[in-house]
């Protein structure tokens, strides 16, 4: 597969109307959920080569929790389902150094993939469907509350536009910051169940202290 050689037939924002494609992976040892930032420090060549073709066609790029071997050096394994994204600010403060980051879109679910010669995974990925909107219910309301201290914190502009009363964003978001493992976070990306992630969510929360039981 050659992805450099082709191009998708609509931009990143309206890329949910795609069932397949056809993307480069960037693997990690980190969870990348929709909305989600994801700053980035790349030097390698296959990545370098990846993000400035990304930017020059207005594409997304996936990016997957490493399965197994490490970010950096031969290509590692990822795991089978993994998160769109788009780079929406980028800079270079030196020459082989490329800094950027990127907002989580859609998830998807790799069918295929393979390495090309220069380490870069690609994959054929079958997008899943986002889940739809719905309230927070009333017994999850500690989640909220332990996400706005969060927010507070952190700082609003690291989490902005605020869907605080949307049960997948929220669940997103305590899923980005808790500190839990990343296999953890990985079970969570898959779930397409908004309440069944933030039952989860709560249970963590309360064996920590930071919720009533």
């Amino acid at each position: 597969m050659n992805w450099l050689k082709k191009s998708l037939p609509l931009i990143f924002d309206r890329i949910h109307n795609v069932q397949t494609l056809e993307i480069p992976i960037f693997t990690l040892n980190r969870v990348l959920y929709p909305d989600s930032l994801l700053p980035l420090k790349i030097f390698e060549q296959r990545y370098m080569d990846m993000a400035k073709a990304c930017m020059k066609d207005q594409l997304p790029f996936g990016v997957c929790l490493i399965r197994s071997g490490a970010e950096v050096g031969s290509p590692a394994a990822p795991h089978a389902v993994g998160t769109l994204a788009r780079i929406i600010d980028w800079d270079m403060p030196q020459l082989g150094i490329l800094h950027i980051t990127a907002r989580g879109g859609q998830r998807f679910l790799i069918e295929d993939s393979e390495a090309g010669a220069n380490g870069l995974v690609h994959a054929q990925a079958r997008l899943i469907t986002p889940e739809t909107a719905q309230p927070v219910p009333s017994e999850y309301a500690p989640c909220q509350d332990v996400l706005r201290h969060i927010i507070e914190e952190l700082g609003e502009s690291h989490f902005a536009p605020l869907q605080m009363e949307d049960a997948a964003w929220v669940g997103y978001r305590l899923a980005e910051v808790l500190p839990i493992r990343p296999s953890a976070r990985q079970d969570l990306l898959e779930m397409n169940d908004s309440t069944t992630r933030l039952q989860i969510l709560l249970g963590f929360l309360k064996r920590q202290g930071l919720a009533e039981k």
